[in-house]
C-alpha cells in the first residue's frame, strides 16, 4: 500500500490563485499554483491568424484538478534536483546555454526532464512528471479563447519572443517589438495568466509527455497524454521561446522534438497531481 503522501500547506495568491510551495534548499521554493478542474476547447479556430492544421479539429477536453509550476524550471532548482541521487540517468548539473540562477534551464532533453521529475517524487514522495498537452494548453489558456492568454495579441513587453522579424514580428493587431536574442529571468514579466503562470508564452519552449500526433483525430478528451500511435521518438514542445515569432508563441500552437535533442530554446516546468491538503 502507498504511504500517504504528507499535508500541504495552501496559500492564496493575489486573492484569488491558490498554491503551495515544494522548498529544494533553503531560500529555493518551487511554487505549484493549483489549476482547478474544468473542461475546454482544444485547438484554434480555423480564422486563427497563422492557424496550422495541427492545431485541428477543435475539441472538448475535460481536465481533472492539478498543480503546475508557476515559472519554468530554472537553473538553480535545476542544480539542486541534480545533485539528488541518480533515478535512471545521469543529469548535467550545468547545462543551460543561457546562464542565470534565475533563468530557465535549457539544453535539456525530455528524458533528462522526466529523469528530474522522478528525482523529485522520491526527494519529496510526491508525483511529480511532465504536463500532458492538454494539461499545458488547458492553463495556458486559463479560461481565454483567444489567441494568447491575455489577448488577440502579444507585446515584448508582455513576453519574450523575437519581435522584430520584418515581415513576421507582429502579430493580428499588434506591432513589432524587439528581439533579446537570450532566455530571460523566469520573473522578467510581470504578467500572469488567471491561474497565476508566468512565461507560458515566449522565452522557451516546454516538454510535454505526449508523442507526436500529426492533428487531434482520435486525441484522447480526458486530458491524458496521447501515447498511442503516433511518433514516439518526437514528444510534444509548447509555448514559443525567444528565439521565434510572435505567433509560434500562441495558446494553440504544437510543435515537436526529439526526445533526445538538447536545445536553448527548450526548457520545461513540472506537475503534480493534486496531493492531500490541509
Amino acid at each position: 500500500m502507498q504511504a500517504q503522501l504528507p499535508l500541504l500547506k495552501i496559500t492564496r495568491h493575489r486573492g484569488q490563485n491558490q498554491y503551495y510551495e515544494e522548498p529544494l534548499g533553503e531560500g529555493l521554493p518551487l511554487r505549484m499554483m493549483l489549476i482547478p478542474a474544468g473542461r475546454f476547447t482544444m485547438g484554434s479556430p480555423k480564422d486563427e491568424p497563422e492557424r496550422t492544421e495541427a492545431e485541428g479539429p477543435q475539441h472538448e477536453v475535460a481536465i481533472s484538478q492539478f498543480f503546475m509550476g508557476q515559472y519554468p524550471v530554472t537553473q538553480s532548482q535545476w542544480r539542486f534536483v541534480a545533485a539528488l541521487p541518480q533515478v535512471n540517468r545521469e543529469l548535467d548539473p550545468d547545462p543551460s546555454h543561457f546562464k542565470g540562477d534565475n533563468r530557465p534551464v535549457e539544453r535539456v532533453s525530455w528524458h533528462e526532464a522526466v529523469e528530474f521529475c522522478a528525482r523529485l517524487t522520491i526527494h519529496t514522495d510526491r508525483l511529480y512528471r511532465l504536463p500532458t498537452e492538454a494539461e499545458w494548453e488547458y492553463a495556458c489558456r486559463a479560461e481565454t479563447t483567444t489567441p494568447f492568454h491575455f489577448g488577440v495579441t502579444i507585446s515584448t513587453d508582455y513576453a519574450n519572443y523575437n519581435g522584430s522579424n520584418e515581415q513576421h514580428g507582429a502579430y493580428g493587431p499588434g506591432s513589432r517589438g524587439i528581439r533579446r536574442g537570450e532566455t530571460t529571468p523566469v520573473d522578467e514579466f510581470k504578467v500572469a495568466n488567471k491561474y497565476g503562470l508566468h512565461d507560458m508564452h515566449g522565452n522557451v519552449y516546454e516538454w510535454c509527455q505526449d508523442y507526436w500526433h500529426e492533428n487531434y483525430v482520435g486525441a484522447p478528451t480526458d486530458g491524458s497524454a496521447w501515447t498511442e500511435g503516433g511518433d514516439s521518438s518526437r514528444r510534444i514542445i509548447r509555448g514559443g521561446s525567444w528565439l521565434n515569432d510572435p505567433w509560434y508563441c500562441r495558446s494553440a500552437y504544437r510543435a515537436r522534438n526529439a526526445a533526445g535533442d538538447r536545445n536553448d530554446d527548450i526548457g520545461f516546468r513540472v506537475c503534480c497531481s493534486a496531493p492531500r491538503t490541509g
